[in-house]
């Protein structure tokens, strides 16, 4: 396999964006879940309006994980006031990771996963969050085998399906207060 590269996402890049965002949470998550949610929630959630807001949102970063060019993973992140819950100056959030089902198994994941700890060193959080629904087994243990804790639950609402997410964090650096 050819040297993967990490890229940050560009407004002009958006057609990309969108068909690999709509590719691989199809992929992940339309076995389990029925037509009329997944397209409600991909309608909602990978527009053209709604990439177009996210990718001009000083607080969030998309990146491309290529292959001979052609984007085989992607991955978002969120600072500050555009992070999903937990809105703490000192945390980032992994929104998304996803891999084109292809190329599972080869190390793709492990690269855009690095780079989010990157950024969070970059920006010195304290700690890294994402939340992951509990059904997606493969995504679990990623995490957990890159250290990260579970420490609560949330509803993350799929179309009209009301799913529990698994809450976890890494721990980036000591807590020096008080």
């Amino acid at each position: 396999m050819n040297e993967i590269e990490i890229e940050k996402v560009r407004l002009s890049d958006i057609g990309e964006l969108q068909n690999i965002s709509i590719k691989t949470f199809s992929d992940t998550f339309s076995a389990a879940n029925t037509r009329e949610n997944m397209k409600k929630y991909i309608d909602e959630n990978f527009s053209f309006k709604k990439l177009t807001e996210e990718l001009n949102d000083e607080n969030a970063e998309f990146y491309f994980a290529r292959l001979d060019g052609v984007p085989v993973g992607y991955l978002k992140l969120n600072y500050g006031k555009s992070q999903t819950e937990m809105k703490m100056e000192n945390a980032l959030e992994i929104e998304r990771i996803y891999v084109v089902s292809e190329y599972h198994g080869k190390g793709i994941a492990q690269f855009l996963y690095n780079k989010a700890m990157e950024r969070g060193r970059d920006k010195n959080a304290d700690y890294i969050w994402l939340g992951v629904w509990e059904e997606n087994h493969r995504a679990i243990r990623f995490y957990k085998k890159n250290d990260f804790v579970e420490f609560d639950k949330h509803i993350f609402r799929l179309g009209n399906d009301e799913q529990t997410d698994l809450m976890m964090k890494l721990q980036l650096k000591e807590n020096t207060k008080g």
